[in-house]
């Protein structure tokens, strides 16, 4: 990851991806992710672009987001220490992938175990102390 002086933020957004998801999942499941957060959290949004020429762009998450892979024993467990310190997050499980809207992944989810989610992914923005400790012990997706 390259150096980022003077980029530190009070605050800290991460996603947690499993490691075996295919190239187009990872990318699906990120940005539904990162919507999510931006979504709940619109704090972290920045302020919309302009190029050279007067064209205008939308805005952008204002902080770097940190992508980190794990096996899904590892995002159950990052799981747990979200909910453990009452954070939100934003959540992805594999029987999304079979969906094609909205209201169809929100009823995937409602008929999930909620012991047993059969996580792909997991979104959480947060204090960066807190949220350091909920992504201890795993490594950036490579």
């Amino acid at each position: 990851m390259p150096h980022m002086e003077g980029m530190i933020y009070d605050s800290k957004t991460v996603l947690v991806l499993r490691r075996d998801l295919a190239g187009w999942q990872a990318a699906n499941v990120a940005a539904f992710l990162a919507g999510g957060l931006a979504g709940t959290h619109p704090h972290i949004m920045g302020e919309p672009y302009r190029d050279g020429a007067g064209r205008d762009y939308t805005a952008l998450i204002r902080e770097p987001v940190f992508v980190y892979g794990a096996t899904l024993e590892e995002l159950r467990r990052t799981h747990q220490r979200v909910l453990s310190r009452d954070l939100k997050a934003a959540i992805y499980i594999e029987p999304m992938f079979a969906t094609t809207n909205d209201a169809d992944n929100r009823a995937a989810v409602a008929a999930a175990p909620a012991d047993a989610l059969d996580l792909v992914g997991v979104g959480v923005h947060g204090p960066r102390k807190t949220i350091d400790k909920v992504v201890n012990g795993l490594k950036f997706l490579s």
